[in-house]
């Protein structure tokens, strides 16, 4: 067994590509599977099928299904649904003949909980670099759930994120001996197939998409994080100043509760939301603010009125959900939209007398990175998602006291909702 506004707008959100049929993708990106057959795939075409836009593997047949074109340093995101005991492989860099756990890499696709898994050693299990680099484990969905992973091959760099957790963080050029004891000649191929290696079970993918880099690719651009004219970044890209943490301790979540309490107190609360936002808000990829989904909300260090903001997100789990508060107040929503609700991002969910869904679905696929544009003048909130008008002019109500309209002045909150997400390229213009 063997074997994831115009000037401003073009300058801070980019142009995006079109996916057949579906939502457009992030800057770079093309897709390799367009939901209807196996155009661009070689091999064992007849071991895999595709059915409601879903790419299967036969367990009856599977084999080695690649790519035509061969790719050298990529970026490869996608989803992954596994059934109880599925074992498969990701090849990258292989050609077309051959074990590519040897004579290229393969990256291990696999049940983790699986009952036929249970004495694997550590480079067998999901993400690793079978008989190479051992995956970390404990971050994979349930059978039967999608996952979402990200391949980057870059130089001898090779990283694997999984539920937007990175679980291989591997430098191939620093290995002198594989785990497995084995020879791996193709371990350092410079470019090759990319493909499914089945193993005569069934594993499900659907949006399959690549973007090329050049092998001094840097995930992070230099332009990132730097504001537009006008604007304040407020993350800076590399630590946690101008923010600070939000506790539901003793109610502190709610702008009520900390505008009445005594100096001493609100020092107190803060001092303990603080503790808890540096174990799960973390700076990472030279300049991306993640949240792995175990905190609660981050807030800026600052309160703010009338303003208008750039903020660039991306989900990292099928289904997941977050949001921004505006003046203490939720919120402008994020989640995943072709999952569920089938409602697009953007809207302003906690409104009960004005509109609270956004005008349109304009998200981008799990794991690609979206722009919001957010203005905010007195109680009305305009919002464009991708470039696309989602909330228009819109009074956002005061979700703590729904007699009094929203505070005049409040921080802004990047949301906790229990999922893992990253934040970059938010910048702040006080109006």
């Amino acid at each position: 067994m063997k074997h994831l506004l115009a000037a401003c707008a073009v300058a801070v959100a980019g142009v995006w590509a079109t996916q057949a049929d579906g939502p457009a993708l992030e800057e770079g990106f093309v897709s390799l599977f367009n939901g209807k057959d196996l155009t661009g795939w070689v091999g064992a075409t007849d071991g895999y099928k595709v059915e409601d836009g879903v790419l299967y593997c036969d367990p009856k047949k599977g084999g080695k299904l690649m790519t035509a074109k061969e790719y050298d340093n990529f970026i490869l995101r996608f989803d992954f649904l596994l059934y109880t005991n599925s074992n498969n492989g990701l090849g990258i860099r292989a050609p077309l003949q051959g074990d590519a756990a040897y004579n290229a890499m393969e990256l291990q696709i696999l049940d983790d909980s699986g009952s036929q898994y249970t004495k694997l050693q550590p480079y067998q299990y999901h993400g690793s670099i079978y008989g190479v680099v051992p995956a970390k484990r404990g971050f994979q969905k349930k059978v039967g759930q999608w996952n979402v992973q990200e391949v980057r091959a870059i130089g001898s760099k090779i990283t694997v994120l999984l539920n937007g957790e990175v679980i291989v963080d591997a430098d191939l050029a620093t290995i002198k001996e594989t785990m497995d004891k084995k020879a791996h000649p193709g371990l350092h191929n410079p470019k090759g197939h990319i493909g499914w290696l089945g193993h005569g079970t069934r594993v499900d993918w659907r949006n399959i998409r690549i973007k090329e880099v050049p092998a001094d690719y840097q995930v992070v651009k230099p332009t990132d994080n730097t504001p537009p004219a006008g604007f304040t970044a407020l993350f800076n890209g590399k630590d946690l100043a101008n923010w600070k943490g939000v506790t539901r301790a003793e109610k502190f979540d709610n702008p009520l509760v900390r505008q009445k309490a005594a100096p001493e107190k609100r020092a107190e609360m803060q001092a303990k939301a603080d503790e808890e936002m540096r174990k799960s808000w973390h700076v990472r990829d030279g300049g991306t603010l993640y949240f792995d989904g175990k905190g609660y909300s981050l807030a800026t260090a600052k309160d703010y009125g009338d303003f208008e903001m750039w903020v660039d997100w991306r989900l990292l789990t099928v289904r997941g959900d977050s949001g921004l508060y505006l003046r203490g107040s939720p919120q402008v929503q994020i989640w995943d939209p072709h999952n569920q609700w089938k409602i697009g991002s953007g809207g302003l969910y906690n409104n009960k007398k004005n509109p609270s869904q956004a005008l349109a679905i304009a998200d981008r696929q799990i794991g690609d990175w979206n722009t919001f544009y957010i203005k905010m003048v007195g109680d009305k909130v305009t919002v464009k998602l991708n470039g696309t008008l989602v909330v228009d002019n819109t009074v956002l109500e005061n979700y703590w006291d729904r007699n009094q309209p929203i505070f005049s002045k409040e921080q802004i909150e990047l949301q906790c909702h229990g999922d893992p997400i990253e934040f970059k390229n938010i910048y702040i213009r006080e109006l």
